[in-house]
């Protein structure tokens, strides 16, 4: 049998590297992994120049979680840009780690719902450090994309604060044409910005997730070296909030219908793309089993 699971990503509120504390939700651009058992050996498949290593410790992570040795075979195709402060990397985490149960459940290796949803998150979560992927584990994205929507999490205790639908609206993002691994950041940069990042942090637990987002990212830009004209250039083009998502490339700005092509506009004249989306409210599924 196959199984299909389709994982999104997530755009930054607060990034947890400076305080441990983060925010994302869940965004329209998906990770799908397609699991089958293999009689012999486990293979790995990809888009060319994505590194498989991050696929192969999950499933590693799975089958020693229910001390089951089979074959498998993964293949992953996505619409969620590799190294852009998206959360891809969370995104092929939790579709790997559901596609595989998924697969072993539907033949018969291991018992229905003998995994939780947050058990699946902990074990991307621990995929994702053991391939350094990540700094912090990114449990603020790692959540987001499972559950969908808005969540607000303290990170190093992995423990959803908040979680809710988000608003629905346009999500505009701009990626310039660089790619930024988390891994590769300066974290000792970001964490001099801690007591700003606190101040943006109660803002998202108050409810204020524009406010949140957009002083999250400028202060991150500045940190990471990205220009934050970026950012005010779709504030001043109406978007409502915009700022660098994760530790970058990517900007992310959250867009009302009347101002759509104004951001649009003040985005062209940067070197890059822009990508238009909307919120994931649904979070990591199977879309197919069979």
């Amino acid at each position: 049998m196959n199984v299909t699971v389709r994982s999104p990503g997530s755009a930054t509120v607060i990034n947890a590297i400076s305080t441990g504390c983060g925010s994302a939700f869940g965004i329209e651009l998906y990770v799908n992994a397609e699991a089958s058992l293999k009689p012999s050996k486990r293979t790995f498949k990809a888009e060319k120049g994505v590194d498989t290593t991050l696929m192969e410790i999950c499933v590693r992570k799975v089958l020693q979680k229910f001390d089951v040795d089979t074959g498998i075979q993964i293949q992953t195709s996505s619409t969620l840009p590799v190294a852009s402060g998206l959360s891809s990397s969370s995104a092929t985490s939790n579709a790997v780690v559901m596609a595989t149960y998924q697969v072993l459940v539907g033949e018969g290796l291991v018992e229905e719902n003998s995994l939780s949803d947050l058990d699946m998150v902990n074990l991307a979560i621990d995929a994702s450090l053991e391939a350094g992927v990540t700094i912090t584990g990114a449990f603020d994205d790692a959540s987001a994309s499972f559950f969908g929507g808005l969540t607000i999490t303290h990170n190093p205790r992995r423990e959803i604060l908040h979680s809710s639908q988000m608003e629905e609206q346009n999500i505009l993002i701009y990626m310039p044409n660089r790619k930024s691994p988390t891994a590769q950041s300066d974290v000792a940069r970001m964490k001099l910005l801690a007591p700003w990042v606190k101040l943006a942090f109660q803002e998202a637990l108050r409810g204020n997730i524009y406010h949140a987002l957009t002083l999250n990212g400028i202060l991150y830009s500045a940190a990471l070296n990205f220009n934050a004209e970026i950012a005010l250039d779709a504030l001043d083009s109406g978007a409502l909030a915009a700022g660098l998502s994760g530790t970058g490339p990517s900007f992310v700005a959250i867009v009302p219908d009347s101002s759509l092509d104004k951001v649009k506009e003040a985005w062209s004249f940067y070197p890059g793309k822009v990508i238009s989306t909307g919120v994931d409210n649904v979070g990591t599924k199977v879309v197919e089993h069979g």
